[in-house]
């Protein structure tokens, strides 16, 4: 990614925090194998301060859109606590490969992390289940299309690592090109799976007291292929 890309992708620049569209297929910090992140590049997004921004929360490697920067320590100490108190409103889309049976809904489903042979993942369970973690998410059809497919608003109101994911897959609309809960989840990994259809669209931030919260919209990618 050159400079000039990396700066059409800032949706917002305030004194305590960036909001920037994080691309596709991409982390947001490296593992512990180590590689390229999108980590890489905040040293370009100083803007004077002497400090890097670093993360105020995270996005899946997968997932496109809206990524909170804090600038500083009181940007982040400021965002982590909005975000512990469940203040920050997320809004995502996705594109489900069947359209739910109802226009709109709850998915109220606790999940728990499975062990897999090679890695983890989240898995739906019992309320009663010890390992249980309490994950709800709203959802509303946006479009519905000929082929079956359906672009979702998603609201999730819980932080569960994916959540959106596994929800839909619960109601059999998983995400379109999701290689772990979707409909290639059985196939070996070519890596030739299509790109997550995941992208959070919108942050509403009640940053300070006594100004309207930030709301920032981040376009849909290009591989939507949808009309924005």
């Amino acid at each position: 990614m050159d400079d000039a890309e990396l700066m059409s992708r800032i949706l917002l620049r305030d004194q305590l925090v960036i909001v920037i569209d994080k691309p596709v297929n991409i982390p947001v910090h490296a593992g512990p194998k180590g590689g390229p992140s999108f980590e890489d590049y905040f040293h370009k997004l100083q803007f004077g301060y002497k400090e890097m921004p670093r993360l105020a929360h995270r996005l899946d490697r997968d997932t496109s859109g809206c990524l909170v920067l804090g600038r500083n320590d009181r940007g982040l100490r400021r965002m982590g606590k909005l975000f512990e108190s469940g203040q920050i409103q997320k809004t995502y889309w996705a594109v489900a490969s069947r359209t739910p049976k109802k226009a709109e809904g709850i998915i109220d489903t606790p999940l728990r992390k499975v062990k897999l042979p090679k890695g983890w993942s989240m898995q739906p369970c019992g309320i009663n289940d010890p390992e249980a973690q309490s994950a709800v998410t709203g959802y509303k059809i946006l479009e519905a299309y000929p082929d079956g497919r359906a672009l979702l608003e998603m609201t999730p109101q819980t932080g569960r690592t994916h959540q959106i994911r596994v929800h839909l897959q619960s109601i059999d609309c998983p995400i379109v090109g999701d290689w772990l809960y979707g409909e290639n989840a059985d196939r070996p990994d070519s890596g030739q799976f299509p790109l997550l259809h995941l992208h959070a669209r919108r942050i509403v931030i009640p940053l300070y007291a006594d100004q309207p919260p930030l709301d920032v919209t981040a376009a849909a990618p290009a591989h939507f292929c949808i009309e924005d």
